[in-house]
């Protein structure tokens, strides 16, 4: 299996990242594949031609559930991350973590102009 990497893409030491832990990585899946179903869900309303309301209120959900499932990956990620072997902080990797974690939460949403018919 691949070595983990790290947020910017320098290996975390040989760390365990938690997603090798098979109950951890069954509830990001979990969290995931249902995130997946709403997605259908909401391409199956378009196909049928749904409402626009009904439609946007399974995105607003699809994006709550993807977000809290991020927050979770993200949460145990830097959990481990943080755990350094000798029982200290590693300060460089905390930096990056950190910095990973700002990028993270700074996602923009793009809005598009919408031409007019």
């Amino acid at each position: 299996m691949a070595e983990q990497d790290s947020p910017v893409g320098q290996p975390l030491s040989g760390q365990d990242s938690g997603m090798q832990d098979p109950r951890v990585q069954e509830d990001i899946l979990a969290r995931l594949r249902r995130v997946e179903g709403q997605i259908r869900g909401i391409q199956r309303m378009i196909q049928e031609g749904r409402e626009c309301e009904a439609v946007a209120t399974q995105l607003l959900a699809a994006r709550a559930a993807l977000d809290k499932a991020s927050v979770f990956i993200m949460s145990h990620h830097i959990e481990q991350c943080l755990l350094a072997t000798s029982g200290r902080t590693d300060q460089r990797q905390l930096q990056r973590v950190v910095s990973f974690f700002v990028r993270f939460a700074e996602s923009p949403v793009v809005i598009e102009n919408v031409e007019e018919e």
